[in-house]
């Protein structure tokens, strides 16, 4: 579906410090630096890459946009957020817990804005 996910931060140790964190609590190795100083993550097959803006503009976020990550259980989801909450990050759209889908699903969902204030999700779906 897609090849990468960028997002941009002023403070990319911040990020690093921010993700290393969230992800560790997700299995995902921590981040290493390229010589351009962006900070990449890999994981079953996909890229997360962190970096300060290419044209030079402050980082911003998307508006209305949101990134989610898998997790393997609602403990890994709660300790990604308690983990997001302790390097940086602001909990957002409601503390993290179950919720009921139209569609009958139910998923665990926990809400963050890393340090950049990019919107991020990580989803566990509980009744597959």
């Amino acid at each position: 579906m897609f090849t990468h996910i960028m997002v941009g931060a002023d403070d990319v140790a911040a990020a690093q410090r921010f993700y290393d964190a969230t992800f560790e609590a997700l299995g995902i190795p921590a981040g290493t630096a390229d010589a351009k100083g962006r900070v990449h993550y890999a994981h079953a097959g996909n890229r997360f890459i962190v970096t300060k803006p290419i044209d030079g503009n402050p980082a911003t976020f998307a508006n209305g946009g949101t990134i989610g990550f898998p997790a393997a259980s609602p403990e890994a989801a709660s300790a990604w957020h308690a983990a997001g909450v302790a390097n940086g990050g602001t909990s957002c759209e409601g503390a993290p817990g179950p919720r009921e889908m139209a569609d009958g699903r139910v998923l665990y969902l926990a809400y963050l804005r890393d340090p950049a204030g990019n919107k991020l999700c990580v989803l566990h779906q509980v009744n597959a």
